[in-house]
This record gives structure tokens, C-alpha cells and sequence, in this order.
């Protein structure tokens, strides 16, 4: 097979033109081919009254080797690549060692556990919330009754905090070997929908996350694996060694109990504060990390439709419109677009009473009234948190705190309308767009809730930002605060072996460690935890 890239068509295109325009592009007559596979669909809008489809090919040919020959060196024209994910390890026949402990059943400590299970070692998952359809209720009462449960909500429980998301499943990360298909492979056998192995930009929704999570854990069961829900590891048994590092023996669970164990994956999840402040304790080594804070942005989604396709808006190939914006402000700060959700809502994502946080989330249909997106300002310990490994989890901390304050002190979120926010004065009453966001909104001034250099460069980048895109600084688009939880504000340092620094046998992963962004991220970053440990237990 040879994977042909870069094939662009109209929009409207026949079905008859993919082999003629595979052909043209081979410089091939039609017997010469033999058959082709979707492997990639995108779209190019930059001329968005002329939007193209851009494909990538697997095509079978009559004689492959000529055309390689012929095409040596054009990188759209290549071998079709073996994707097929192949682990590296398998447990011992007749294994009975102590079994390896996830911590985390988010994305990360999901695959985590998926891959130790396929390969034979029958991992035990252990997370602080409930299960997916139990953790819904549990959020829902937040968004409906303003009802939080610390223990089981956006952040914590069976699927992590990238359930109540827009289900992206693309990443920028370098994948050689592939195991981002293998994620998604994976990810359509439980359930989702094909197209999530072909589209540039795959997601999910939440709705058909919570039956996939739910789907891979009975996989997990089946292959041996245990899941212990509603436990909370409070501290680490270790060893010290002979040479000053330590190793792990066992975890103490908050029921009081030990569970002995020489193999820990801690894929814990960017929010788990009181288990970052534990690590901190016991010695493990950590620093803080940057990360950005912000708002959530909304705008009806017709209009975003509207600033990027034009006249193609609503055609069924494209779907909802999505952006991705940067602004490099004069005071030194970076602006940015984060975790963008089309035709999605604004949801309440504390996990810690008394405190407000937002994020985003979309259907599969993407079909909700607004757009949103995060409006972020990245910031950096040397600059904004010097005093120590967990200063960063004490500065968001501060501004939700704020947030709640702002808000009413009751699960509301403080917003104000961009137009009121670039003349610096408090809001007072909607305009045109209404926010989206559960259990309410107070409108006022966000300056209460966001450090000074925040508003600062968001008055400078949305006028920016509203000649790239029409009317994305209107002045009735709200803006609801905060968001702090954009990625992990520590990082629990690992080695080249997926160890932790100085804890043999601990594996620090995912986006609570500081390595991943995203669920394909945290996933691919599961999957080389299990590896590692994997390689530990056989090779010792």
C-alpha cells in the first residue's frame, strides 16, 4: 500500500473524483488502481468562500514499486506505514507478583490499566470518585443545585476530567510509533464513532465518553484488572535505599489499610491538590510548572460559523466552526485560545468548596446555541510563583476563591460582557449573548477575580482577535471566569525509565504529571507508563 497526503477537492465534490484525482496525482491510468482507503480528512479554510477538503489516501496500485520510484523524496507520496500496535512485554507464564497499581482512572490511568491488562499483569485502578454514571449525578448537582461532592465531579471519577469535555482526540505531540491510533482504535472498539480514525480533528462529546469509559473497564475486568472506586490513597509506604533514593512498598489507602504493591502508576489527574501536597511531603521530587489562566469566552456559534466558512456555514462536511487564536501583548504576556468547544456550553468545574473554575464541553452534534472557548494568559513559576513546587496550586487557589466571592459565595460565576471589560467598567445585564454556564452567572467586574496583567492583555488581544475573526470582541460576547485548571501546575519529574526521580518503581503520568495535555496525550502517555512498568517487572 502507499499512503498518498495532501489530496485537496471542492467541497462539493463527486465521489467519481477521488480515484481521478488520485490518478492525475500519480500520473497513472485508471487500471492502475486498484482500490483505496480513507486514512485522513481536513479542510482548508483559509479562502473561506472556497473551502477545499484535503485528504490523505491508503492506495493499492497495480505496481507501487514504479510509482515510489517515480515519487522518491515528494513526502505525499510514501510507503503506507505498519500502525499496528505490538506490546512489548507479557507477563511471565504463570505470573503471581505483586500486582501493578494505577492510580487514576482518568484517560491516562484508563490505558494504563488497558495495556497492563492486555499484557497479562492484571493491574488493580484505584480512584477517589465514583463511577461514570454515578459521577454524572454527582456533577449534575453542582450545575443544577449548586451541590458540589469534592470526591466525585468534573475532575474526579471514572474518565477523569476529560468526560465533561468537548472529546477532542488530537494532539501535537511526536507519535512514531503510532499509539495514538492505537488510542483510537481502541476508543471505536468501545463504542465511538469510526469517523474518529479518519477526521484531522476527531472528538467525541460527553455523552458517548461515558459509555466508552464504561465499555473499556468491562475489557479491563475481563483481562484480570480490578477497579476500586471511591479510594483515596492518603500516603506512600517506601524503602529507602543505599543510595539516599527511596522505593515504593505499598500504598496507604484512606480507609487506613496498606496495599502492598512494588509498581505504582500516579496518572492522578492535573486537580488532585491534596495528593500533589502529599507527594511534596513524603519527599518525592517535584516542581512547579507553568500553566495559564483566564476565562471562558462565548459567542453565538452562527457567528464564529460565519467569520471562518462564510458561505459554506452549516455545510454538513464541515461542521461547527472552530478557532484557535494567539496574541503576543505588550506587557510581555501571551494571550491565547485554549480547548476550544464548538457549539458547547460553559460548565462549573471546581472540585474544592468554596471555589469557582470553568471549562468548556461539547456533544458529539456540537449543536448548542454557543461557541466557547478558554481566553488564557500564560504564566510561568520564575515570573508568578518562585516560592516552591506547589506555589502554583496556592495562586489558583487565590483567584477561585476570588471567583466564588465575584460570583455570590454560591456556585455562581462571576462574567462581564467584553464590551464593559475593554471600557473597564463592571457589567450589569446581558446583551445579546446569554452565557451558557450552570448554575448561573453574575455579571461584574472581572478585574476582581484576575491578576492586573490578565485584563491588561485582554484588552489589547481581543480588538486583535476581532480582525481575525468578525465580531469575536462585539461587545455583548461574555467572558466567565476563572480558568485556572488549563493544565497541571506542577510536574512530578520522571526519567528517561518513566521513574520518578528519586522514587524507584513509581511512575509519575499524564497530565496531573506534568506530561500530557489532553485525552489522546494522556492516553498515548498511559500507554508508555505501562511499558515501563512492564519492562521493570520482567527485567527487574
Amino acid at each position: 500500500m502507499l499512503r498518498l497526503s495532501g489530496l485537496s477537492l471542492p467541497l462539493d465534490h463527486a465521489p467519481e473524483a477521488i480515484p481521478e484525482a488520485i490518478c492525475t496525482r500519480l500520473e497513472i491510468e485508471r487500471t492502475g488502481l486498484k482500490g483505496w482507503t480513507l486514512f485522513r480528512r481536513g479542510n482548508d479554510a483559509r479562502r473561506r468562500n472556497a473551502i477545499q477538503l484535503v485528504y490523505t489516501f491508503d492506495v493499492d496500485l497495480a505496481d507501487e514499486t514504479e510509482v515510489l520510484a517515480r515519487f522518491a523524496g515528494d513526502k505525499d507520496v510514501r510507503p503506507t506505514p505498519d500502525m499496528t500496535y505490538r506490546a512489548p512485554f507479557h507477563a511471565p507464564e504463570r505470573w503471581s507478583g505483586k500486582r501493578p497499581v494505577v492510580i487514576g482512572a482518568g484517560p491516562c490511568g484508563l490505558f494504563a490499566g488497558l495495556i497492563l491488562a492486555q499484557m497479562g499483569f492484571r493491574p488493580i485502578i484505584l480512584d477517589r470518585g465514583k463511577v461514570v454514571r454515578q459521577r454524572t449525578k454527582d456533577t449534575w448537582g453542582l450545575w443544577r443545585r449548586a451541590e458540589l461532592n469534592p470526591d466525585s465531579n468534573v475532575q474526579f471519577g471514572e474518565g477523569g476530567a476529560g468526560t465533561f469535555s468537548d472529546g477532542k482526540l488530537y494532539c501535537r505531540v511526536k507519535d512514531p510509533r503510532f499509539l495514538g491510533r492505537k488510542v483510537l482504535e481502541e476508543f471505536v472498539k468501545a463504542g465511538a464513532p469510526n469517523d474518529i480514525l479518519w477526521e484531522a480533528h476527531p472528538h467525541i462529546g460527553t455523552f458517548r465518553l461515558v459509555t466508552m469509559v464504561e465499555s473499556l473497564r468491562a475489557t479491563i475486568e475481563q483481562l484480570g484488572g480490578e477497579y476500586r472506586w471511591q479510594t483515596r490513597v492518603d500516603d506512600l509506604e517506601l524503602e529507602r535505599l543505599p543510595d539516599g533514593n527511596q522505593r515504593i512498598r505499598g500504598l496507604h489507602l484512606h480507609d487506613g489499610s496498606l496495599l502492598e504493591t512494588d509498581h505504582v502508576v500516579m496518572a492522578v489527574g492535573h486537580s488532585a491538590r491534596p495528593t500533589f501536597e502529599m507527594l511534596h511531603r513524603r519527599g518525592v521530587h517535584i516542581e512547579a510548572k507553568p500553566f495559564a489562566i483566564g476565562v471562558r469566552i462565548e459567542h453565538p456559534q452562527s457567528w464564529i460559523d460565519q467569520a471562518r466558512f462564510g458561505k459554506c456555514a452549516k455545510h454538513p462536511d464541515l461542521g461547527a466552526a472552530a478557532y484557535s487564536l494567539v496574541h503576543h501583548a505588550s506587557n510581555g504576556r501571551s494571550v491565547y485560545s485554549f480547548c476550544m468547544c464548538p457549539g458547547g456550553r460553559v460548565v462549573a468545574a471546581t472540585s474544592e468548596e468554596g471555589r469557582v473554575v470553568t471549562n468548556g464541553m461539547s456533544q458529539y452534534s456540537r449543536a448548542e446555541f454557543n461557541a466557547n472557548s478558554g481566553l488564557v494568559v500564560a504564566i510561568d513559576p520564575a515570573r508568578d510563583y518562585p516560592d516552591g513546587p506547589l506555589a502554583g496550586i496556592a495562586l489558583q487557589r487565590h483567584w477561585e476563591d476570588l471567583a466564588f466571592i465575584a460570583g455570590g459565595s454560591n456556585y455562581h460565576a462571576p462574567g462581564q460582557k467584553v464590551g464593559d471589560l475593554l471600557a473597564g467598567r463592571p457589567s450589569t445585564a446581558l446583551g445579546e449573548v446569554i452565557p451558557s454556564y450552570k448554575p448561573g452567572v453574575t455579571m461584574t467586574d472581572l478585574s476582581h477575580c484576575l491578576p492586573e496583567f490578565v485584563i491588561e492583555a485582554f484588552r489589547e488581544a481581543l480588538p486583535v482577535f476581532g480582525r481575525q475573526i468578525a465580531n469575536y470582541d462585539h461587545p455583548d460576547a461574555v467572558m466567565t471566569g476563572v480558568e485556572t485548571r488549563t493544565s497541571s501546575p506542577v510536574r512530578i519529574t520522571r526519567g528517561k525509565d518513566h521513574q520518578s526521580l528519586n522514587v524507584a518503581n513509581l511512575f509519575p503520568a499524564g497530565e496531573g504529571a506534568g506530561y500530557a495535555g489532553g485525552i489522546l496525550s494522556a492516553a498515548i502517555d498511559g500507554i508508555k507508563a505501562a511499558e515501563a512498568v512492564a519492562k521493570s517487572i520482567v527485567e527487574g
